[in-house]
């Protein structure tokens, strides 16, 4: 699969059986439909997170296209104290976050030790300074 943003092919990681597609150029991270949803052990507090955002924060951004069938993805942010925008397939294949976005939105679903670990495995895989 190939990165929506700079083209190049993205390697496949694993963490406690959910594959993450990362792109090493730009950072950015790629979840199938579903992926997020392990990752923050729950299906509602996925989607209480990711719908909680108000579209008109949305900044202005190139458009990304889905690397599974090319149209177009929307736009959308994050609800919280610290909004992330992120890019959804409208035909449900996944999501996209650019670089750090990813463990930021891990960090909105609350803390538990199984997001902590999560958290902890994106910052060091990917070389993520911890905020704070």
């Amino acid at each position: 699969m190939n990165c929506p943003v700079c083209k190049e092919p993205m390697m496949v990681l694993e963490h406690a059986s959910v594959e993450v597609d990362y792109c090493v150029e730009c950072g950015g991270i790629w979840l199938d439909a579903g992926e997020l949803d392990l990752l923050l052990g729950s299906r509602q507090i996925t989607e209480t997170i990711l719908h909680a955002g108000d579209k008109t924060t949305v900044k202005k951004e190139k458009p990304r296209r889905c690397p599974i069938c090319r149209i177009k993805m929307e736009k959308h942010t994050t609800g919280g104290s610290s909004p992330v925008m992120y890019d959804r397939c409208g035909q449900g294949h996944g999501l996209w976050f650019d670089k750090g976005e990813l463990a930021q939105v891990l960090e909105q679903g609350g803390s538990t030790p199984e997001r902590e670990q999560v958290v902890s495995w994106l910052r060091e895989m990917f070389l993520q300074p911890q905020s704070g």
